[in-house]
């Protein structure tokens, strides 16, 4: 069979014959049909994620949508670093998997699950959002920032403000459930704004964080209300230089998001109810590429939309 194979971490995958896939026990062999190149298995390609185990070669990809010997069409989850579902045919542990509604596109479902999962399990796995809760999004003009916005209304938030660094698209969020839009750059009115928040979804880390936090403690009417700050991404730096008082003098408390603060299990619970809301409108842009032109789709990106192998 053909798969895409990173066979070194410093230039992109190519299509290539590999072996058969050879499940382990309660695995099966399906059908890969849709598959979406995420941030995540870019870092995954280039051995930087923070998961990364450093082997090579491999095949990238950490979900999809695929056939299965059933004949049913499901989404599912990768446990494997290194056995990904950019292949013709993958080895996978049905369990991790979510049958497609009746009229689901795959390449909706394989684009928009990974972006939505990171902050709907934020929200329902990380931290216990109040009723009627206010939400700031750092970093909405992203797709996964974007999500971030229609998903924490659609799971209960009151007010949601987003913010980000392109114009364009922080305007569209209006017409994604965003009440208000400020763009990143404004520190202060984000802190006035947010002054009350609930909630952070931070996609970006780095200075931006520091100074939105310093930003919106400093405004807070009631210094001791629970302020939830999730760290999802780090798009803007890897560290974040946080300032101690913002710790001290408020109740501010920062949490992280993502593999290892969150259980395999707790992802694959949440996995029917993230399917059933792409089905339902919840979608991301995407492009649809053939995974044997991998080598120009690898380089050709565009961080408005997300690229999908089909296979």
């Amino acid at each position: 069979m053909q798969a895409i194979v990173v066979t070194a971490f410093d230039r992109p995958p190519e299509w290539q014959d590999i072996e058969d896939p050879r499940p382990n026990e309660g695995e099966v062999v399906v059908r890969m049909i849709a598959a979406a190149l995420h941030p995540r298995v870019r870092s995954q390609a280039s051995g930087s994620h923070y998961t990364s185990e450093g082997v090579l070669p491999l095949v990238p990809g950490v979900d999809g949508v695929a056939r299965f010997p059933d004949g049913t069409t499901r989404y599912v989850a990768i446990g494997s670093d290194v056995r990904g579902s950019f292949a013709e045919r993958v080895a996978v542990d049905p369990r991790a998997s979510v049958v497609l509604p009746d009229g689901a596109d795959p390449a909706e479902v394989a684009a928009a699950v990974n972006p939505v999962m990171s902050s709907w399990v934020a929200l329902r796995r990380r931290i216990t959002m109040p009723a009627d809760a206010t939400v700031l999004v750092l970093g909405a003009t992203g797709i996964a920032g974007g999500s971030a916005v229609r998903v924490a209304k659609r799971l209960g938030a009151a007010h949601v403000v987003a913010s980000g660094r392109n114009p364009e698209r922080l305007a569209a969020l209006a017409g994604y459930g965003a009440d208000e839009t400020i763009p990143l750059a404004d520190t202060a009115r984000i802190g006035e704004t947010a002054a009350e928040a609930d909630v952070v979804l931070d996609y970006l880390w780095g200075v931006p964080a520091a100074d939105t936090m310093r930003a919106i403690v400093t405004a807070r009417r009631d210094r001791a209300a629970r302020l939830d700050w999730v760290s999802i991404g780090s798009s803007a730096g890897a560290e974040s230089p946080i300032p101690s008082a913002a710790l001290r003098a408020s109740g501010l408390t920062v949490v992280g998001s993502g593999q290892g603060s969150v259980g395999r299990s707790a992802f694959v619970a949440e996995l029917p109810s993230i399917v059933e809301a792409i089905a339902d409108g919840l979608t991301v842009p995407v492009r649809t590429v053939g995974a044997e032109d991998v080598a120009s789709a690898w380089t050709d990106a565009d961080a408005a939309t997300r690229t999908v192998f089909t296979f």
